[in-house]
């Protein structure tokens, strides 16, 4: 057989792509437009619909707005801001974040002149979608947000507690508490019973077990507590305050705004902001809830002729949002924005499109024009308790526990205090103002270290170099001796000019009396001379990982090789003067899962060092951020740093261990920045995974190719991913003959003790696999590598079938053979893990799932195997690139 196959890309007799082609010169045949919508819409749309229902009353009920208010806010959001919004799965409506927002306006100014406010706070957001500044309001520190998030949720869980006990709310906080004894002496029994069998079912519901629990939680919780209380209610007899809908004939509308024209705009503006941010940062969060389903991001069978669900247009959801509130304040509604609980329910109930967000919205008016008599037998203490839920969740651990990690915790908790006793806007007022002082805090705090080692002084400036900074730099550089060797190393990334004036005059001063100095940093911009060679350097302080290009190589220095650790100082074993290494450890692949360049494999396959073996948590380690270790290949392909010539054995000499070269000291200077930059940084984190053990969610199986960084383009940490890498990225059979007992152990550990959820087999542009199969001929010698690539001979098998369609990159065609084998192989060695017991087991239990991924180099651009309309189609995920918000 032979293994030059050729590309058919441009066949016109391919009976697979025959029926594809329209007549030259015409436009391709548009088929009528009907409007349909998807089952997943509807059923989706019930769903939202009821969790929406009794939250949008307990909602109108918590801000003393007439209960129909709740209802109109519901109904427009949905149908308003679901036609025009930019995110199509995002559920708009009376939100529990503008609770206390509204609650003030109408104790301040009245129904009718709220309404007012929220039809001028949609014209601003209008406004600001116009000017396109959507994105600047995610600038906004979540600190802040979670905050503000956090205030709000104890004002609604206060405020409710007493409709809970039978009372009625005051109109602050810090009154709702002064009160609170006294409520506590009167409580009316009824109202609390029927609050606590309402909290009880919300909060028990969702953890029935077994299979009925399956079956039942598809009931939304909080319709299943209202529907619980009120039911026990009226079989009672409790007599209890209800819900009392007027008649829609007496509902009250927008009137004219009457109150201090300075008070209404702060007003309006408070509206604005909570609007605004609560809904594009709900847009967020629900992209990245619809990048877990690659339905969405790619067409799958459940939406409308494969239409994708792209990333949320922010401008022109905050143009929906304001067309939305506009509406539902001229109709006397509550102000809108998007709701995180209704849109996560959207997504996870399968949505497909806009059509549900719209169709809940058109359910709601149904309801709220023929369900009114059903409405009135909800007591007000089972919504009380409902909507008291909602605001203590907003205290979320999870919040704190984040923001208490990235040292924020000050701007949180004076966000949250100043919510509770100020009011909104007064509260993110001051939050803003913490975290501005907090950020001008970690500007001007810079370390700067002086010591001494082997005659030569370093000075060590980590952080900001600002007029600050000044003289404390002095007092370091004045330590120096005079005539004596220096060094001093700028770790940061700015520098302003009365730092720059005194570093530079205190080197011709110094210089000029004899001595030397050195000046370093990881940034181009923190020279002021630059060394020898610096002129080549292409870092940039957001590549780290490229600093192996910083440094030419130079000759290496003969010694006798030896094992040392390495300080923060960038030496690894004996240092000369000028600190350069003079032996180090020089890694190699011991089979060629191992290896990170294809073109020094020797080997065949396993798990690599990346994470291969169990760690001391016992389980097996899992790829984090730092690149695998294997052989160091240049920008030019060479061997290694010390050309075509030098000679790598197993362990990367002829030797146990290699001298420091350029390759050695490479090492050492890469791990000498591992220890002094991300080593203080990722410790604690480490030291959990080392505590715990690792508990990966995917099985990654790639080329050992050295341009396939997984955790880079997976955005992967510690404890993220087990990484299995070999050449050609191939999954052998399982059998005696066939077989591979590494590889196959890998898939077994992964599978059976780490239970991760997902296995992904991942491909790559220019793979020398691939080619080298392509290449192959008949008989000839068989070396390892051969033996190995035997196990891709299916996958050229495969592309060579004439009954079989070719795997395709969505928007363009194969660029050649290579590419067309390398998208084979994946699918290939994909229907290779389905043979494997564990896979095929956990497959079969549903708790596995199969992914297949191709990454092209040159682009820097992921596709993901998506079998749309039964092809094998790799379509592009860029629709998922922007959900770390």
């Amino acid at each position: 057989m032979s293994a030059c196959v050729p590309t058919r890309a441009t066949d016109p007799s391919d009976p697979h792509r025959a029926s594809h082609l329209h007549p030259p010169h015409s436009p391709p045949p548009t088929p009528p437009r009907r409007f349909r919508i998807a089952s997943a819409d509807v059923s989706a749309s019930i769903a939202v619909f009821l969790i929406a229902l009794p939250l949008s009353l307990g909602i109108a009920l918590a801000t003393g707005a007439p209960l129909q208010a709740g209802l109109v806010a519901a109904a427009v959001g949905g149908i308003v801001a679901g036609r025009l919004g930019g995110c199509p799965l995002q559920v708009s409506g009376p939100a529990a974040g503008l609770t206390v927002v509204t609650a003030d306006l109408i104790h301040r100014y009245g129904w009718r002149t709220t309404c007012a406010i929220t039809v001028l706070a949609g014209i601003v957001q209008l406004g600001l979608g116009c000017l396109r500044v959507a994105r600047t309001a995610l600038a906004v520190s979540p600190a802040i947000v979670h905050g503000m998030l956090a205030g709000i949720g104890i004002t609604i869980a206060v405020a409710q507690l007493h409709i809970v006990l039978g009372g009625t709310p005051q109109s602050s906080v810090l009154d709702n508490l002064r009160a609170l004894p006294a409520q506590l002496a009167r409580v009316q029994p009824a109202a609390v019973s029927v609050s606590a069998l309402t909290l009880a079912l919300l909060f028990l519901w969702p953890r029935i077990p077994g299979r009925a629990g399956l079956l039942l939680r598809r009931i939304p919780a909080a319709l299943v507590a209202v529907a619980g209380a009120t039911t026990t209610a009226s079989l009672t007899g409790l007599v209890l305050p209800k819900v009392d809908l007027p008649s829609w004939s007496s509902h009250a509308l927008a009137g004219l705004p009457e109150g201090p024209a300075l008070g209404l705009v702060a007003a309006v503006l408070t509206t604005t902001l909570v609007c605004s941010v609560q809904s594009l940062l709900g847009a967020v969060a629900v992209d990245k809830l619809a990048a877990g389903r690659p339905d969405l991001l790619a067409g799958g069978p459940g939406t409308a002729r494969g239409a994708r669900v792209g990333r949320s247009d922010l401008d022109r959801e905050l143009l929906g949002q304001g067309a939305a509130n506009i509406v539902s304040g001229a109709l006397g509604g509550l102000p809108v924005a998007g709701v995180a609980v209704r849109s996560s329910a959207n997504v996870q109930a399968g949505a497909v499109s806009r059509n549900s967000t719209m169709l809940h919205g058109v359910l709601v008016v149904i309801a709220a024009l023929l369900m009114v008599p059903v409405l009135e037998f909800i007591p007000l203490a089972s919504l009380a308790a409902l909507v008291m839920a909602v605001g203590i969740q907003m205290v979320s651990l999870h919040h704190i526990r984040t923001v208490t990690r990235h040292r924020e915790v000050l701007v949180y908790a004076v966000t949250t205090l100043g919510v509770v006793v100020f009011g909104v806007l007064e509260g993110v007022t001051l939050g803003i103002a913490v975290a501005v002082g907090v950020s001008l805090h970690r500007l001007t705090r810079t370390r700067i270290t002086h010591h001494e080692r082997d005659g030569v002084h370093h000075v060590h400036v980590r952080g900001q170099l600002t007029f600050l900074a000044v003289p404390r730099l002095s007092r370091a550089l004045h330590l120096v001796p005079q005539g004596a060797d220096a060094v001093v190393e700028l770790d940061g990334s700015f520098m302003d000019h009365a730092a720059y004036e005194s570093l530079q005059d205190w080197q011709k001063t110094h210089t000029a009396q004899g001595g030397s100095v050195e000046l370093t940093g990881r940034s181009p911009g923190t020279s002021i001379a630059e060394p020898s060679g610096a002129a080549d350097c292409r870092c940039r302080p957001w590549t780290a990982w490229r600093n192996h290009q910083c440094e030419l190589p130079h000759p290496a220095v003969a010694s006798t090789p030896t094992w040392s650790a390495v300080s923060d100082t960038g030496t690894l074993g004996a240092a000369g003067p000028a600190g350069a290494a003079t032996a180090a450890v020089s890694p190699g692949p011991s089979g060629a899962s191992g290896a990170s360049g294809l073109s020094g494999a020797s080997g065949a396959s396993g798990a690599s060092g990346e994470n291969g073996g169990p760690d001391e948590g016992g389980r097996p380690g899992r790829p984090g951020g730092s690149g695998e270790l294997g052989n160091s290949s240049g920008p030019t392909g060479s061997s290694g740093p010390g050309g075509p010539g030098t000679s790598r054995g197993p362990a990367g000499s002829s030797g146990p261990l290699a001298p420091a070269g350029s390759g050695g000291h490479e090492l050492a200077r890469g791990i000498s920045a591992f220890q002094r930059n991300t080593a203080p940084i990722v410790r604690g984190e480490l030291a959990r995974l080392a505590r715990e053990g690792q508990q990966p969610a995917q099985l990654f199986l790639t080329c050992a190719d050295s341009r396939v960084v997984t955790s880079m383009i997976t955005s992967s940490g510690p404890g993220d991913l087990f990484v299995v890498r070999n050449v050609g990225n191939l999954v052998p059979l399982p059998g005696e003959e066939s077989g591979d007992d590494s590889v196959a152990a890998a898939i077994e550990y992964a599978v059976d003790v780490l239970k991760v959820r997902s296995i992904t087999v991942c491909g790559h542009s220019g793979c020398g696999a691939m080619q080298a199969l392509l290449d192959s001929e008949p008989g000839g010698a068989r070396t390892p590598l051969k033996r190995w690539l035997r196990h891709g001979l299916p996958s050229l098998e495969r592309m060579a079938d004439d009954s079989r369609a070719w795997a395709k990159l969505a928007g363009r065609a194969s660029a050649d053979a290579v590419e067309q084998l390398c998208l084979t192989n994946v699918v290939q060695q994909l229907e290779h893990l389905r043979s494997h017991d564990s896979v095929a087991r956990a497959l079969r239990d549903g708790e596995l799932e199969l992914h297949g991924m191709y990454f092209h180099v040159g682009e820097a651009q992921a596709y993901l195997l998506t079998g749309a309309d039964g092809d094998e189609l790799f379509d592009q995920v860029e629709a998922a690139a922007d959900v770390s918000v």
